[in-house]
This record gives C-alpha cells, structure tokens and sequence, in this order.
C-alpha cells in the first residue's frame, strides 16, 4: 500500500465511530472482536448517537419547514448508513417508537405521517411512491422489520425495460434515482429474511437495467444520461451517482461486472493528490443533524465507499473495451 492510500486511511480512522468501524471492516485486516467494539461506539459517540438523541417522542425527526414524513425517512437513512448495530437497545426502542407512534395517511394525495390513531400504514410498510418505498423497505428490513406487503407491492411495480419509476404508469421508461432506492431495499430485504427466488429475479432485472447503461448512461447513445449522475454526493437521499451504484454492486456482487469499468474509471479520476474524494453535492436539507462535510471539501464518507469499490474491483480484470463505445 502506497504513503497516499496510506495517509487516506488513517484520515478515516480518525474520524466518526461510524466512519472508522466501517473502515476497519472493509479496508483493513483488524479482528472481528476490534471491529465489533468499535461498531458498538456508533450508538453512544459522535454521528450515529446524535440521531438517536434527535428522535422526538411521538418516534418522528423533525426540522423546521419541512414534513415530517421527509426529516424521518432521510435521517433515518443516514442512520442506516452508518451501519449502526440494528440490535443494539438503543436503537431498537427508536424503531420501536416510530413503529407505534406515527402512521402514512392520505391527506388528499398528499402522503403524511400521523398518530397512529388516524389508521393507516406503520412507517415501515410504506405508502405509494416507489423510490420512498425503496427507502422504507430498506429501512424496515435493516432494522428488523421487514414487510412482505411492501416488498410485493415493488416487485408487482416493476417496469418491462427492468427498473422502477415514481412517475409510473404514465410514464413506462425507468428512473435511475427511483431504481437504485427500491434496489437498495430489495437487497436488504433479502439479508433479512434470506434468498427468495421472485425477489432475486426482480432485483436482477433491475441490477440489468443499470449494467446495460454502463451505470450511467443513456441505452440509445451511450453519452451520460445526467452530469449530475458524475457528481459525488453524500449524503444521497433518492438521488442517483456513480459511487451510489458502485456501493450498491460492490454489497450486493462478490464479482465486479465489467460493464461497470467505466464507472469505476471516473471514481477513480476524481481522487484527490492528496487520495481523498471530495463531497460533490450534499442533499441534505431535511436531515435532523449536521453530517458535518462541506460541498467542495475532503468528504469522509465518499473517501470510504471510493475505497473500498476499488480494494473490491482490486485483481479483478474488468475488460479494458469501454461498454460506451457502441451503443447497446
């Protein structure tokens, strides 16, 4: 390993307990028992715990002039990128508390969160758009409440070109943003609850429609199908970039498809002299604490998952003839 990889990864040893324990776990060859003790810290120190102080007692996470509903399912997702322990009691008296408190409730069109009393679905089973159900379902599996009903409900969703789109049916062509959220939670809900052979076949249809696209671009041209796609974002919320989907295949493959060689080339560009990755975009106006990184700026988190796509790509030969070079 060279002094740059070197220093990049004693960067990220020294930051937040949900930073290094994930570094250690997937950069290093630290023991299971050093990696767990560090795991445990995420509950009680810096970013992880600042959450979990932030949950208001009716189970929502609130910040002003924006709903509920968003301020929750966002920073609950940060939480879940933490890889905080979903077992740890902590954490399973938030989950708990949400689950009875507050239910989806149709305000005329409008999805809300509302005291349980109004009816309507927990906040794990989800209400109508499939890239904020990707999200619960995410959500609820990581955190040990799976729904079959909402898993169902995503795979019935399915589009015929393989992904998923909010705008559906009026619109039959599928959305990167919305198809990686639902990707995310059909994953997770399959470590959950273990392999089943509908739910494997839906997620790989979808895996497809982003592998045939190079993970990003366009099937008729082969030219990049959003620039914003090729800016590095942490946090994402539903939003879709490269090192998203990099992430999301490098968790769910135990081989590196050469049709994202491409993607992983761009990454790869974009780390710093210094051997960090910067934070190009941050869609972080509803959540309920500071991440703490500055557009423009060295960024912990996209350094990680930059990492530790390449240790994954790292003597795997992904072909060199670039998927963009004739059109699919």
């Amino acid at each position: 390993m060279n002094l740059v990889k070197i220093d990049s990864l004693n960067w990220l040893l020294d930051g937040d307990p949900a930073i290094r324990w994930q570094a250690m776990r997937d950069l290093t060859d630290a023991s299971p028992a050093a990696i767990e003790a560090e795991r445990v810290r995420v509950c009680n120190q810096g970013l992880g715990a600042e959450i979990l102080a932030c949950q208001q007692p009716d189970g929502s996470w609130r910040v002003r002039e924006k709903p509920a509903w968003l301020a929750t399912l966002f920073t609950l997702l940060l939480l879940r990128a933490t890889c905080i322990g979903p077992a740890e009691p902590a954490v399973q008296t938030a989950v708990a508390r949400l689950e009875t408190g507050l239910r989806w409730n149709d305000n005329g069109g409008r999805w809300e969160l509302r005291p349980r009393e109004t009816g309507g679905n927990t906040f794990f089973e989800g209400e109508v758009e499939p890239c904020i159900n990707g999200g619960a379902l995410a959500l609820g599996a990581y955190f040990g409440r799976p729904s079959d009903s909402l898993v169902r409900r995503l795979v019935g969703e399915q589009l015929e070109d393989g992904g998923w789109n909010c705008e559906a049916p009026e619109s039959v062509r599928s959305s990167f943003h919305t198809t990686i959220c639902v990707l995310e939670g059909l994953l997770e809900y399959e470590r959950a609850l273990a392999v089943a052979p509908e739910i494997t076949a839906a997620r790989r249809r979808g895996e497809e429609y982003l592998l045939k696209r190079s993970l990003f671009r366009r099937l008729s041209t082969g030219e990049v199908a959003n620039p914003e796609f090729l800016e590095l974002a942490f946090p994402p919320r539903y939003h879709y970039d490269i090192l998203r989907g990099l992430d999301y295949f490098r968790s769910a493959s135990a081989d590196p498809d050469p049709r994202i060689s491409d993607a992983v080339r761009y990454v790869e560009t974009r780390r710093q002299p210094d051997g960090r990755w910067l934070v190009d975009r941050a869609y972080d106006e509803a959540l309920s604490v500071d991440v703490g990184e500055s557009v423009g700026q060295p960024s912990r988190w996209n350094t990680l998952r930059a990492l530790r796509v390449l240790r994954w790509c790292e003597g795997k030969k992904l072909t060199q003839s670039s998927p963009s070079s004739s059109k699919e």
